[in-house]
């Protein structure tokens, strides 16, 4: 079966002071169809940069990147977006947040609300739907920009640090909803993060990142059972093993990425 997602070679150059700055170099890379792929890697590797790639918001310098074997070529409904700022329109209700994307794409009203409860209720809102962004905790906003992003139906979803900004115990809570959303939508997902914890415990795969420019180091295979069983994988030896496995990857590269950070500031 073809890969939904491939980078081909894929290197991103930006501007910077009269000459250029690479933020990710050589990159290739397959996703399957309705795979969970982590991406991790120490701070300014290019993993925001490859989701904006992916997201069509910004073009490679060399490369290319297909969805089903066609470029990408800017951005589309076949991609939704969720980012650690939730960026939900203030004046409007969670009900009416989720809507919104529906009434862009054409969705007639009475479907649109149809749809919008029936994505709320699968991240667990049902009941809050008339509540304003600044009636609801960072969680809330979270799940309601997630079910936004779900509700026109993408065929991948683009996550970009999702839970960072949140306190622990939502954070661990919205990674086992998560998981149960990806498993009952077989969307394919594409999550970074910084948290190896947190790349584990999500993770089909996780690619490993350089530091600067990225390049993929590795390509870690996870494999932990059922992740919603009764039994916390987080606490299971096979997690502690791939743990130690996907920072044994990273040390070194953070330790590098800390040295250029340096003599950056030191010029």
């Amino acid at each position: 079966m073809s890969p939904h997602i491939s980078f081909r070679g894929v290197t991103k150059r930006f501007p910077v002071k009269g000459t250029e700055f690479t933020a990710v170099d050589g990159i290739d890379l397959d996703v399957a169809r309705g795979e969970f792929l982590v991406l991790v890697g120490p701070s300014g590797c290019g993993k925001s940069t490859l989701l904006d790639l992916l997201g069509g918001l910004t073009s490679p310098s060399e490369g290319e990147i297909l969805l089903d074997g066609t470029p990408i070529t800017g951005p589309g409904l076949d991609r939704g977006i969720v980012f650690q700022q939730y960026a939900l329109l203030p004046w409007r209700t969670a009900q009416g947040n989720v809507e919104f994307g529906l009434e862009a794409t054409g969705v007639p009203r009475r479907q649109r609300a149809e749809r919008a409860a029936e994505f709320l209720n699968l991240v667990g809102l049902s009941g809050f739907e008339d509540r304003h962004p600044h009636q609801l905790s960072g969680g809330m906003r979270q799940r309601v920009a997630i079910a936004r992003s779900l509700a026109y139906d993408p065929a991948v979803l683009l996550m970009d640090e999702p839970f960072a900004a949140l306190d622990a115990q939502t954070r661990e809570s919205l990674q086992d909803e998560l998981v149960r959303i990806w498993q009952r939508t077989g969307k394919t997902i594409v999550f970074i993060t910084h948290a190896i914890d947190e790349a584990v415990l999500l993770g089909q795969r996780v690619a490993v990142l350089t530091s600067r420019p990225g390049r993929v180091k590795e390509v870690v295979p996870i494999d932990l059972g059922d992740r919603l069983s009764t039994d916390d994988p987080r606490s299971s030896p096979e997690f502690a093993r791939y743990r130690h496995r996907i920072w044994d990857l990273l040390h070194d590269e953070v330790t590098r990425a800390q040295q250029l950070e340096k003599e950056v500031v030191g010029t």
